[in-house]
């Protein structure tokens, strides 16, 4: 079940000091906070030197107990800019059980107008902060922040990645007993990279001696202001006494990291691939995106006015946590595009049309915070819509709608991307250490790295033609705005959906077809809309004209969305079908044996795909995803997530059923 995450509850001291409610004390000072966090966390973990000595597409990664006001962050980023290549990356990870609302936030930071310039860029991405993994690009992609929202043993755990330093914050242990404990510091050194560095502002004698048992050589070192002495040490290796962690399945392992020639080939030109390409162009990578098309987003993201809708579990699913976390990424994102005509944060209702759907959105509301979906009576709901509604319903404030093709064309902005259209790869053959996307006998480009996410086309080639992957046809209608129209002020979905105007055009549907493979827009199609029109509101069908509308001459659009059987898109990297099934065949006899075999990876071949109606949540985010896999970096979403997101896993559960 997922825990609702409250956010920080804050009093103002008359220093204009943050204190918080629960644990009795102030977040910062506000004469020496800047003092105290840059010789605690930055001096003893040697931030200067090392930041000094990335070269270009190296990062450090910093992990963090206890986010707050972000002023240890800021502080690093700072001396960052100062000290770093300008082709190197910072990123990190911070724990944060209360975060502070956006306005806290805004306001704690005013007390630091030296941060400015880079709080206010915290600030702008600084939406949609909600419990799970939360991913802010920062600093044109220079700079990731990850904030990890919720409970630091219920987080860390599920965190997949390797730190360099650690920056051991939070409340003093008298004051936040819970998280001071032997089972974090556990975690700490799980996650540590080889020498990884660490500090606190503590000196209590238990908490040294548990990190001591834990892994890092600690010691006591001068203090600073009225703190007499602090903590600072070194990770020297798990003790010999302690349980060995679990190891990776193989098959769920990270591929060899692709050295050389920093560059990649994305086949297919939608949602998928221009978040690929974009999210390694921002690494530095050197990026030529193929759409076999005239231009982007010409199939399935070609839709005018796509929802930003999460379809959630009460039960803390994967895919729940997929989609709040792909959620905030690509709310995000949005920000970026201009608002009204690429984006409206008009926000989604989605009415109880009946009892089992009110009991479900009841169980919703319940599991997550109210910020993220909230429930509304029928009289709020309508004031809200500006309709007459017969249900109230779950409302998402923070949603929308968005027109795809914009987001597509914003992400293929970045200079390391070069778009080549007309480009429809028919082959791909690994010559050395290339891929070459061939078309016929004509070479279109290669590169060490490709990326295939040409949704369902993904099944041309052999290494994922096996991808359990379906096309189901999708056909929505546009209908001309009316002044009577104009009113409705939010997207108002059941079976389908209505969204308020763009460019003075309303978009209503979809419709799914599993049979149809044609096309070309449909009477039946536009029917079945305005069917779906009038379920949701008689009243807005009437400001529209519904009367009057002839479907054999209304305006429409249809693509065939692509999903996978578990509704999970499909992301990461590949392996060789025959050799896969071969090294792990004895789980067709017993499915709990774990072969010591190396997973026969197709070094450098990666897919993101089947993201079906989510791609708007889960697409950017699994561009995110892929990079991550591809630099060695840590996962931006958890362990569990991501694995269950990876094609193999579909291979496995054949081997494991004698498929």
């Amino acid at each position: 079940m997922i825990t609702e995450t409250a956010n920080a509850q804050i009093d103002w001291d008359d220093q204009g000091r943050p204190h918080s409610r629960v644990f009795d004390d102030v977040y910062f000072s506000d004469k020496s906070g800047l003092d105290e966090t840059r010789y605690v966390f930055i001096q003893q973990n040697a931030l200067a030197e090392r930041f000094a000595a990335l070269v270009a597409n190296t990062q450090l990664v910093i992990g963090e107990t206890g986010f707050g006001t972000g002023l240890n962050f800021l502080c690093a980023w700072q001396l960052f800019e100062q000290h770093a290549h300008p082709e190197a990356r910072l990123h990190f990870i911070s724990v944060e059980k209360y975060p502070l609302t956006r306005d806290d936030l805004q306001r704690a930071l005013a007390l630091w107008p030296e941060l400015a310039p880079l709080s206010e860029q915290l600030l702008a991405a600084y939406f949609a902060i909600h419990p799970g993994f939360q991913t802010l690009s920062l600093a044109d992609g220079r700079v990731t922040l990850t904030l990890l929202i919720g409970d630091a043993l219920e987080q860390l755990p599920q965190l997949d990645g390797k730190i360099d330093a650690w920056f051991l914050d939070g409340f003093a242990p008298a004051k936040n007993p819970d998280m001071w404990t032997p089972e974090l510091f556990a975690q700490l050194a799980r996650l540590a990279a080889p020498g990884s560095t660490i500090s606190t502002f503590t000196s209590t004698g238990w908490v040294r001696r548990a990190l001591n048992e834990a892994g890092f050589k600690m010691r006591r070192t001068p203090g600073i202001g009225h703190k007499w002495e602090i903590l600072r040490g070194t990770f020297v290796g798990l003790p010999e006494n302690q349980p060995v962690p679990p190891t990776v399945k193989p098959w769920f392992a990270r591929p060899p990291r692709v050295e050389g020639q920093r560059k990649a080939l994305v086949i297919g030109g939608g949602l998928s691939g221009c978040a690929s390409a974009n999210s390694l162009a921002r690494r530095g990578w050197q990026v030529v995106l193929l759409e076999r098309h005239e231009r982007l987003a010409k199939e399935a993201s070609g839709n005018p006015q796509g929802i930003l809708y999460l379809k959630l579990s009460a039960h803390g699913t994967t895919l729940s946590q997929m989609i709040v976390s792909g959620f905030g990424y690509t709310r995000r994102l949005l920000e970026h595009l201009q608002r009204g005509r690429d984006w409206d944060d008009c926000g989604v209702l989605q009415l109880g049309f009946d009892a089992k759907e009110a009991q479900r959105q009841a169980q919703l509301a319940a599991a997550f915070p109210p910020a993220l979906v909230h429930l509304l009576d029928q009289p709020q709901a309508q004031a809200l819509a500006g309709i007459e509604l017969a249900h109230g319903g779950l409302f998402y404030p923070e949603g929308g709608w968005v027109h795809p093709p914009a987001l597509c064309h914003y992400q293929t902005l970045h200079p390391n991307v070069q778009v080549l259209t007309h480009s429809d790869v028919v082959q791909l053959h690994k010559v050395d250490d290339q891929w070459q996307a061939c078309h016929e006998d004509r070479l279109l480009a290669s590169a060490p790295v490709v990326i295939l996410a040409g949704a369902a086309e993904v099944k041309r080639f052999p290494a994922s033609s096996g991808l359990p992957l379906k096309r189901i046809r999708g056909q929505i209608t546009q209908l001309a705005q009316t002044p009577d129209s104009a009113v409705l002020k939010t997207v108002v979905c059941a079976e389908g959906y209505v969204a308020p105007g763009r460019l003075g055009e309303h978009t209503l549907g979809a419709s799914f077809d599993f049979n149809n493979e044609d096309l070309t827009t449909t009477p039946e199609g536009h029917q079945g809309n305005l069917d779906l029109l009038q379920e949701i509101s008689p009243d807005l069908a009437h400001r529209l004209g519904d009367e009057q509308l002839d479907p054999h001459t209304l305006q429409g659009w249809a693509a065939f969305r692509c999903t996978s059987p578990d509704y999970l898109p499909i992301v990461g990297p590949l392996a060789d079908p025959e050799q896969f099934a071969s090294a792990y065949s004895v789980l067709r006899k017993d499915a709990r044996q774990v072969p010591d075999t190396a997973c026969p990876w197709l070094d450098g071949l990666y897919v993101n795909s089947g993201h079906g109606s989510r791609g708007l949540i889960t697409a950017p985010l699994s561009g995110e995803l892929l990079a991550a896999w591809i630099n060695d970096e840590p996962l931006p979403v958890p362990r569990a997530v991501a694995e269950a997101c990876l094609p193999n896993r579909f291979a496995l559960r054949a081997l494991i059923k004698g498929l």
